[in-house]
């Protein structure tokens, strides 16, 4: 798996800018087929800095409706991983936000 298709974009929420201040954790929306291995060996690389451990979790797929309540789909299920970075380090495009 190329290192660039494994993570899939930055989860920004209430829920994880708290635990990225106070215990250097980093929510990421992740390729479903990813390992831990994958996810740890690809943030490593891409950001240069240090994974001390990677906790994931599948979300499962919701039902949603039309507007109008006729006809209705599910949306994909996904995968989260959470990121601890060692003591001193974070990623930069969190930086700005």
């Amino acid at each position: 798996m190329n290192l660039h298709d494994v993570i899939r974009r930055p989860l920004v929420t209430e829920k994880s800018t708290v635990a990225r201040e106070t215990g250097n954790v980093v929510s990421l929306a992740v390729d479903p087929r990813a390992s831990k291995y994958d996810i740890q060996r690809a943030v490593e690389t891409l950001f240069d800095v240090t994974v001390l451990d990677v906790h994931t979790m599948r979300m499962p797929p919701k039902l949603r409706r039309s507007r109008s309540g006729r006809t209705q789909g599910r949306r994909p299920e996904w995968k989260k991983a959470l990121v601890r970075l060692a003591e001193g380090q974070s990623i930069e495009f969190f930086e700005g936000m």
